[in-house]
């Protein structure tokens, strides 16, 4: 299980992506306006488009539950 979260930036700080793992452990780190090569970056290449539909439906600062097949 990971937990992926959308977390929205300032003026100087662009919004960013975490993804964390069952523990709670930070997995993947990268932009918002980066997310392709984040998630190839962090060995998601399989999940690109689910996690990427994931993050585009999500709101900012909430923790949505995603289960990998």
């Amino acid at each position: 299980m990971l937990y992926i979260l959308k977390i929205k930036g300032t003026e100087k700080i662009p919004d960013f992506v975490q993804i964390r793992d069952s523990e709670m452990t930070l997995v993947a780190y990268f932009r918002l306006s980066q997310v392709e090569q984040g998630l190839r970056k962090n060995g998601f290449t399989e999940e690109i488009l689910e996690i990427k539909k994931i993050i585009e439906n999500i709101d900012f600062g909430i923790i949505h539950e995603y289960t990998s097949k």
